[in-house]
């Protein structure tokens, strides 16, 4: 099946072809480690990892890399505010965010690498960008001189004036959109980077940001890659610099597909630590929003869309990624009871699927590899939940097969054994609602409630859930 991506660098969408398939290498723009990541940050990692599962699911072979940025402005005044050394500051901050990886079912990268380990492999790369000449040394750093890189700014689709570019340069690792500069790949060093500096043949300090990804993504994928990804923040100037210096330096394409996700905006601001409007995955779990539950809420827009995150919205998600767990609960109850000798986990791979079933999974890979089409993806997940024509089997069989690539969780999903004293709650509602006594219905099941149970009443019976 073809499959087409939305390329930034080209505006348009494009037909899939890696460099040697089945082989995909793909490099994910990861965290800048000085404060915890908030939800409009996770939104860059949960569409690589749907990505990097889609690729999976339709026969690649992927190997990621997400790297973790622990050497840069923020991270230095972070580490000196807090009175800290640079590694244990953002040490603390690195493993905070691979946990809430972990919350959010994104598959942990083939490689993370930090930035920090690979400072010879930056300073390698500066010392080829001075022979070249396309590097220049001032009194404060190295600085790359964006006049003499090809194409420079056509990512962003910048218009550059090559009259007046290079006539300035910044220090800063960030500056404004569309204002490009010469811009520092080396910083010497000064009293306020404290102990943060490495030697160099050109002066001892440190690394400009874009320099970092550059030397990383070309180490372990080599000179050119299939895929980059990012937030559409990292445009301009991140990405745009990363093509600039690793062209310049190696003389080959860098990167063949350059794929973006849009901002999660919160009263159609974009969300932001500077701006200070942040949500993190503990304020939603705060408000018993469930990790996966914002992960659904993302998946059902497309990555490329502007999203605006509000309270009433993400609550009905929440809502029905209750409900699709526990029809999932049930139906993993339904097929145990009349397959015994099929294991749950893996019971799916050894069923042979009906032909209305294979129709489904046609339209969720063509929905895929329409740009990762995941809103479309959904909600052929809801329109399996309803469809009356499918078997148990087969029902169980698509979620679990579609929830590869959605990554909802939902092949672990169980309801654990009910312990005997809400067991002994459950009964003595059920006589009070055969008796129609309502009020004492009503006083069980808030019984029930308090022990972190909730009951629903069915033509089947009373269902039992844990909260």
């Amino acid at each position: 099946m073809a499959i087409e991506f939305y390329n930034t660098l080209t505006k348009k969408q494009e037909l899939f072809t890696p460099l040697k398939s089945p082989a995909v290498k793909m490099y994910s723009c990861g965290p800048t480690v000085y404060n915890t990541a908030h939800i409009g940050n996770f939104r860059a990692f949960v569409f690589s990892d749907t990505l990097r599962r889609t690729l999976t699911y339709l026969g690649y072979s992927v190997t990621q890399v997400m790297n973790i940025t622990d050497v840069d402005d923020k991270t230095i005044l972070g580490a000196k505010k807090s009175n800290q050394s640079l590694m244990d500051f953002t040490e603390k901050y690195t493993t905070l965010f691979k946990k809430d990886l972990l919350k959010l079912n994104i598959l942990t990268p083939h490689h993370q690498p930090k930035a920090t380990d690979y400072v010879s492999e930056m300073i390698k790369m500066i010392s080829v960008l001075l022979e070249k000449n396309i590097a220049y040394k001032t009194e404060d750093g190295i600085y790359f001189s964006i006049s003499k890189a090809k194409d420079y700014g056509a990512l962003a689709g910048l218009k550059i004036d090559h009259q007046i570019m290079s006539q300035s340069r910044i220090e800063g690792d960030e500056y404004e959109k569309d204002n490009p500069q010469d811009f520092a790949l080396w910083k010497f060093y000064k009293e306020a980077d404290g102990a943060v500096k490495w030697d160099a043949p050109f002066g001892a300090g440190r690394p400009g940001w874009h320099i970092e990804c550059s030397a990383m993504s070309t180490s372990l994928l080599g000179n050119t890659i299939d895929i980059h990804t990012g937030g559409i923040d990292n445009i301009f100037p991140h990405h745009t610099n990363e093509i600039a210096q690793s062209e310049s330096v190696t003389g080959q394409t860098f990167v063949k597909y350059w794929m973006h996700s849009g901002f999660v905006n919160m009263a159609d601001e974009k969300m932001a630590k500077s701006i200070g409007n942040i949500i993190t995955l503990e304020t939603l779990s705060e408000k018993n929003i469930k990790p996966l539950a914002y992960r659904l809420w993302l998946l059902s827009a497309h990555y490329r869309t502007t999203v605006n995150f509000t309270w009433e919205t993400i609550i009905g998600t929440q809502e029905a990624y209750t409900r699709l767990t526990r029809i999932v609960m049930d139906l993993k109850n339904e097929v145990s009871q009349e397959n015994p000798i099929i294991k749950i986990l893996n019971f799916f791979i050894k069923t042979k699927l009906s032909p209305t079933a294979i129709a489904y999974q046609d339209r969720f890979k063509k929905a895929l590899s329409d740009d990762l089409n995941t809103p479309q993806a959904v909600a052929l997940l809801w329109e399996i939940v309803g469809d009356q024509t499918l078997l148990p089997t087969d029902k169980l069989a698509l979620i679990l097969d579609f929830d590869e690539v959605l990554g909802l969780g939902l092949k672990d999903v169980k309801n654990d054994p009910i312990p005997a004293n809400i067991k002994v709650i459950v009964e003595e509602r059920e006589i009070a609602r055969k008796a129609q006594n309502w009020a004492k219905s009503d006083e069980l099941r808030a019984s029930l409630a308090s022990s972190g149970y909730e009951v629903l009443d069915t033509p089947e019976g009373q269902k039992i859930y844990k909260k």
